[in-house]
């Protein structure tokens, strides 16, 4: 199916975690150390600039936002009266660069890390070779008094990225990059995850950022290719939409009626490359179903 395709935003550096609120696509900048929103006519605004790269943003119930602080290793939260202070330290709880997150309907969040250098390791042994073999980690869960344990005790998981609550807030959907699959998690009236197993595998694509729909699907940003791709449980395709040359990074649907499929573009993800020059984008299109549950 072609869709009409629009760029909303160009000049970004690398662009992750979008999420969709009160009119607005925010969306954290890596290179550029800031926190952006857009609105659909492409009035973009920086609504926060910071020492270091953001990346997975949420709000608490209390309209707080959190901001994963990717080298810190830590959460921040900046407060509705404008206060920004450390949330929670996943130091204990990581291994390397903080990623992704998910906040619930509770306010606990769900936060992802790399595992190992990604970058150093695909320099000095290839892509092909650290999708086949790299270290696996742990999924941290931050309750909302800023607590954090083990989200999954006993569970460690290849990349854990992007991520998405399922309506019913029962179920986490966590998109595991370097394995290939989207992995599924009960949720435990504690936070605490169980009942691993593989909800669909995306192979020969890898998911980056998620985003589901109210069919029950998951659209996938594929690193790997210039595409975002909708996955049904079981891994059948359900839709490929082309992202103009440049490999996708991160999706997100919204927009009025949810419609809206947003997808975040670059020439690379090495930072090396994707911080010498603003050659991102966010890129927009309509589909046919509208977003479900979290984020």
């Amino acid at each position: 199916m072609n869709r009409q395709i629009r760029t909303l935003v160009g000049s970004i550096f690398f662009g992750e975690g979008p999420r969709w609120r009160n009119g607005r696509l925010w969306f954290s900048d890596f290179y550029a150390q800031r926190v952006c929103s857009v609105d659909l006519a492409g009035d973009l605004r920086t609504e926060l600039e910071l020492e270091g790269r953001p990346s997975g943003l949420g709000w608490m119930p209390d309209g707080s936002l959190l901001v994963v602080r990717m080298e810190l290793c830590q959460v921040w939260r900046r407060w509705p009266d404008g206060r920004f202070v450390c949330h929670a330290d996943l130091a204990d709880h990581s291994e390397f660069l903080c990623n992704d997150l998910v906040v619930d309907g509770q306010g606990r969040a769900y936060v992802g890390n790399f595992g190992f250098d990604l970058d150093s390791e695909i320099h000095a042994r290839g892509a092909e070779s650290v999708l086949a073999d790299h270290p696996t980690t742990l999924l941290a869960l931050v309750r909302p008094d800023g607590t954090v344990s083990d989200a999954a005790p006993g569970q460690r998981f290849s990349f854990p990225n992007g991520m998405v609550i399922t309506p019913d807030g029962q179920t986490l959907i966590v998109g595991e990059t370097l394995a290939g699959r989207l992995t599924a998690l009960d949720i435990g009236a504690d936070g605490t995850l169980s009942n691993r197993r593989e909800w669909a595998p995306t192979w020969p694509a890898i998911p980056d950022g998620i985003a589901q729909d109210s069919a029950g699907a998951v659209w996938i940003a594929n690193p790997l290719a210039p595409e975002c791709r909708r996955i049904g449980a079981g891994g059948a395709v359900l839709e490929v939409i082309e992202t103009g040359g440049l490999p996708c990074y991160a999706c997100m649907l919204g927009g009025p009626e949810g419609k809206h499929l947003f997808m975040l573009v670059a020439p690379s993800s090495d930072a090396g490359e994707a911080a010498k020059a603003p050659k991102g984008k966010v890129l927009v299109t309509q589909v046919d179903v509208g977003r479900a549950g979290l984020p």
